[in-house]
């Protein structure tokens, strides 16, 4: 039993398949037959006989298919969808384009040319496949025919056993040469459709491209929003207690008059801890995000932060509208690690901040009159700050030849 499976497993081998592949095929052919139809219409409706009328009737029925192109896509996407599983995306990434639009574009050229050229050559071959399987088929059952006859045609042609045998061979034969011919039709129309009703290589990297400059503009807004969750929590929860601790500590020394000196020494240790470390998670929320930026925008911000800086530091900032938060956010902190870099490594005497809006963009510009020499990459901080402005497609620039000054120049995508 075992090598009788195998026996017929191997028989049937070359025929896996073939029942979708055969039924794609037909169904472009109807599909190629349909669109010849509509193009005879205007032959056979305005009964065209002289020269000039067939020439018309084949400019109206070519313009009638052009029109048609649409349906014929959604119905050649469907074939191979519905028959192969193969999904073709479609090549326009959003909205259709007008029809003038679409005729001028590589994406109608295409499809135009697999409608008009690829398709009906394809289709060709199709008929010939499906005729191919008809003969096959016929010869390979040449003895259900010869039994259906009646028997004295059999008993009047004793030798049409034989070639019943021979042709019975040939068209199994043939029937293997059918589903090979289908497998490599479908194969490649497969191939030709891909390429051409479907969008190009380049069109997918675009779209990629797009795709994934959404996602990572998606992903800088919630790590955004997440670390302005972070910041009012903190402020709102860990810092309040600290704040209320440190309160009570200062009350205890203040009114605990009769303690001994060593509890004394212990409150006051106590006292000035909590305010250390209210000190520093301060610190840490401004580093997270300021709220000053959240209620008052950028301006407020920046002034304080330069307030902060143990070097004179000029804030200009000209907008006339606030930005998105995260633009807001990045430009903070862009102005904070250049402010940090100044104070640790640029022995500056003065610093400048202009903020200002340049076309569609964000322009961010630190200048200082320190030593220079400051390049990203060396450690200065500058390589990460680049980092945080490409994160949302901008751009950076630092002019910081050996004696200064230093210039650090940010354009930042200016979404409002």
């Amino acid at each position: 039993m075992r090598t009788v499976t195998r026996l017929q497993g191997l028989l049937l081998r070359p025929f896996r398949g073939t029942q979708r592949q055969v039924a794609f095929l037909a169904t472009g052919l109807l599909i190629q037959f349909g669109v010849l139809v509509v193009m005879a219409l205007p032959l056979i409706v305005f009964n065209a006989m002289s020269t000039g009328a067939v020439l018309l009737a084949l400019v109206a029925g070519l313009a009638v298919a052009v029109l048609m192109e649409p349906l014929l896509t959604r119905a050649q996407h469907a074939r191979f969808r519905t028959r192969l599983g193969v999904d073709i995306p479609s090549p326009h990434g959003g909205r259709r384009p007008r029809l003038s639009e679409w005729l001028r574009s590589p994406v109608g050229r295409r499809q135009l040319l697999y409608h008009w050229l690829y398709g009906p050559l394809l289709s060709l071959g199709a008929l010939l496949v499906l005729l191919t399987w008809a003969v096959a088929i016929a010869a390979a059952f040449t003895y259900v025919w010869i039994w259906a006859v009646p028997p004295e045609w059999r008993l009047q042609h004793l030798g049409s056993s034989t070639w019943a045998a021979y042709l019975t061979v040939a068209g199994i034969a043939v029937l293997d040469l059918a589903a090979w011919l289908s497998g490599a039709l479908t194969r490649l129309d497969t191939r030709v459709a891909t390429v051409l009703l479907g969008p190009s290589r380049a069109e997918q990297l675009a779209r990629r491209v797009e795709v994934l400059t959404e996602s990572r503009a998606g992903l800088v807004d919630v790590v955004d929003a997440e670390r302005r969750r972070i910041e009012r929590d903190l402020h709102d929860g860990a810092q309040q207690r600290l704040v209320s601790l440190a309160v009570n500590l200062g009350i205890a020394k203040a009114t605990l008059g009769d303690l001994p000196e060593d509890a004394r020494r212990v409150i006051d240790e106590a006292h000035r801890e909590a305010k250390e470390a209210i000190e520093e998670l301060s610190s840490l929320v401004r580093g997270l995000h300021p709220a000053v930026l959240e209620d008052r925008g950028l301006d407020a911000a920046l002034s304080g932060l330069a307030a902060r800086v143990p070097v004179p530091v000029r804030v200009t900032v000209d907008l006339t509208a606030r930005l998105s938060p995260t633009i807001e956010s990045v430009a903070y902190f862009v102005v904070s690690e250049a402010l940090t870099n100044v104070v640790k490594h640029a022995e500056a005497s003065e610093g400048e901040v202009t903020v200002e809006r340049a076309g569609t963009s964000l322009l961010v510009v630190i200048r200082d009159d320190g030593v220079g020499g400051a390049e990203p990459g060396r450690g200065t901080g500058l390589s990460g700050l680049a980092k945080r402005v490409a994160s949302v497609d901008g751009t950076l620039a630092v002019d910081s030849p050996a004696g200064g000054p230093t210039v650090i120049t940010v354009e930042l995508p200016c979404v409002p």
